[in-house]
């Protein structure tokens, strides 16, 4: 297989790889970067542990948009603005060692 990567791009995902703290993320660059290198499917799913159909799709988002992160961005925050900066201040001032507890601040609020 042809590289698709320009050189910019290749040295762009290696530093972004070095820095990126999601693993998902990490993944997606790692299967970009072998792909480019002519690795076949089946071996960088062998490497990564992700399934092949995975790892297409991996591709094929960032060849349409160099998408690398995933669709799902977490649930819509739940509390007003206000009572965020209420429980960020609470959190500065107090140390909880369970996060159940925290759920327990909040719902008194």
């Amino acid at each position: 297989m042809k590289s698709f990567l320009t050189d910019e791009e290749r040295t762009s995902l290696q530093q972004q790889h070095r820095k990126e703290r999601d693993k998902r993320i990490c993944d997606r660059i790692k299967a970009v970067l072998l792909r480019d290198k002519g690795w076949t499917w089946m071996h960088i799913a062998e490497a990564l542990l992700l399934s092949e159909e995975a790892l297409r799709l991996h591709l094929k988002e960032f060849e349409a948009s160099r998408k690398l992160r995933p669709a799902n961005g977490g649930s819509r925050e739940k509390l007003s603005n206000q009572q965020s900066h209420q429980l960020i201040k609470h959190l500065e001032e107090h140390t909880y060692l369970h996060a159940k507890d925290i759920a327990v601040y909040v719902e008194s609020m």
